[in-house]
């Protein structure tokens, strides 16, 4: 039998805004390109589905509104890459002062 994958445990707060809002997993690597050659060459197996973070929806829309897939698998695999950028620094500074239930619309 293969080796047993253990996921990060869930945090109290969104790994990237801080609030105490209810929390999704986010794939670092996103799920879909898994099984794509330059994923499976650049990633081992155990990192393309253990490399996750936990975020409230506001963080995770915002995610996946502002970089493609590709660009999340190669470019913003990380916590440090996805704050390193300044349109999720500005959006996560804006939301990280809201109540926990709000949701932004649109």
């Amino acid at each position: 039998m293969g080796e047993t994958i253990r996921l990060p445990p869930q945090p109290d707060a969104c790994e990237l805004c801080g609030r105490a809002a209810p929390l999704t997993r986010h794939h670092l690597i996103p799920k879909a390109l898994h099984g794509k050659a330059y994923v499976r060459k650049r990633y081992p197996r155990h990192e393309r589905i253990t490399a996750t973070l936990w975020v409230c929806r506001p963080c995770h829309n915002q995610i996946h509104k502002v970089f493609s897939e590709r660009a999340l698998a190669l470019d913003y695999n990380s916590r440090e890459a996805l704050l390193g950028d300044p349109r999720m620094r500005d959006f996560i500074s804006w939301l990280a002062g809201k109540p926990a239930g709000f949701v932004p619309k649109g």
